[in-house]
């Protein structure tokens, strides 16, 4: 399978470095920012989640590893006005799970059964989502969205793609600022005020049926095996840093040991390494520099911060994740792939995006186990 990333080059200089640690936040700001000011969650708590966890994935991976939001938990409190107990709940859970997968086997065993072409499935329908959202998130201003979008479409050709995505956020704000359209976000909280927080019993249940059943099949397929597929690809001399294995350890670690202080469910996520390494990240330096800034966000969490962070505007955070998007679901496969590897990539994201991603693994596997079975079949005389 070829690769979605952009050619990669050894050496990167540390303004690419900087630029690519931040090209994920179209995924990263709306849910965190969501969290806090709709759930009136603990905001130096978030950022020092994800501060912790991606100074981890520098250390283990030593690339450009993205750290995210768990997506359907994070929606799922946001939009049903979930407490923290049930955040933390879920992302506990999440994180035994993952461990015990990783350490029964199991994930191993799983991603041997993904062929290239139920891999680019995955990615294809993963990556369409990630278009449909960060268009709708364009609506609420479309011309700057698609302006933005045009811009870091384009970026691909220029001789430094890494300066346009910095360019597109500060333009956006300036137009927010002038156009006094700036988001209100809850500037309350403090490092301080962390404590040490256990869900109840009520919480745990009805955390494992509402949140963590529909999470599971998006980690596993994207977080885990499709990352462990990026990773390998794009930096093929590190691969065996990037087996499933250690993709499910590390992100089962940072939610078992953080959410009880205040972190969320967090993952990796293969649009995000895709897209960071588009815009200049390269080495271990992209996730320090993302999880030294929030790390300093979380212990200078205040009106200021709230302020700027509030100033991005959301067709601009929404063109980012489009971004990603495209990166991730385009494959040379497409138009080179065979016609049965064409015919299981397209079946195998369409049944992820009219089911769910758990099927779309399924339907693949049992495409490819047929023809494997098909081949062992001596033609009749």
């Amino acid at each position: 399978m070829h690769s979605n990333a952009s050619s990669v080059k050894p050496a990167q200089p540390l303004l690419a470095e900087s630029c690519g640690a931040f090209a994920d936040l179209g995924t990263f700001l709306p849910l965190v920012l969501g969290l806090i000011a709709l759930n009136q969650f603990n905001a130096p708590g978030i950022f020092l989640g994800f501060g912790l966890f991606a100074l981890l994935s520098a250390a283990v991976y030593g690339r450009p590893v993205a750290t995210q939001p768990m997506k359907v938990i994070a929606a799922l409190v946001i939009s049903l006005e979930l407490t923290p107990g049930m955040m933390q709940a879920s992302a506990m859970m999440m994180g035994m799970i993952l461990l015990l997968l990783a350490f029964s086997g199991a994930i191993g065993w799983l991603a041997k059964q993904l062929s290239q072409a139920v891999s680019v499935g995955i990615q294809l329908a993963i990556g369409l989502q990630l278009l449909w959202l960060g268009f709708g998130m364009m609506n609420e201003t479309l011309w700057l969205g698609l302006t933005a979008f045009a811009l870091l479409f384009a970026s691909r050709w220029l001789p430094m793609t890494y300066l346009m995505m910095p360019g597109v956020l500060a333009l956006g704000m300036v137009w927010q600022h002038f156009a006094g359209t700036g988001s209100t976000i809850n500037a309350a909280g403090s490092l301080m005020d962390l404590q040490f927080g256990w869900p109840s019993n009520d919480e745990w249940l009805s955390a494992a049926g509402l949140l963590v059943l529909p999470q599971l099949a998006l980690t596993l397929t994207n977080a885990v095996i499709a990352a462990s597929v990026i990773g390998k690809e794009t930096f093929p001399e590190d691969a065996n840093k990037f087996s499933p294995k250690r993709f499910a350890t590390t992100s089962g670690l940072a939610n078992l040991l953080l959410s009880p202080f205040g972190g969320i469910a967090m993952c990796h996520g293969a649009g995000g390494m895709t897209v960071q390494t588009h815009f200049g990240a390269r080495t271990w330096r992209a996730p320090v520099i993302f999880g030294s800034s929030c790390l300093a966000i979380a212990l200078f969490w205040g009106s200021d911060v709230s302020y700027w962070l509030g100033m991005i505007p959301m067709a601009v955070l929404g063109s980012l994740l489009a971004t990603a998007g495209l990166q991730l679901a385009w494959s040379k496969r497409l138009v080179d792939g065979k016609p049965y590897c064409i015919f299981v990539i397209l079946a195998t994201a369409v049944t992820c995006l009219a089911i769910n991603a758990a099927a779309g693994l399924a339907v693949g596997i049992l495409l490819e186990h047929g023809r494997r079975l098909g081949r062992q079949v001596p033609a009749s005389k």
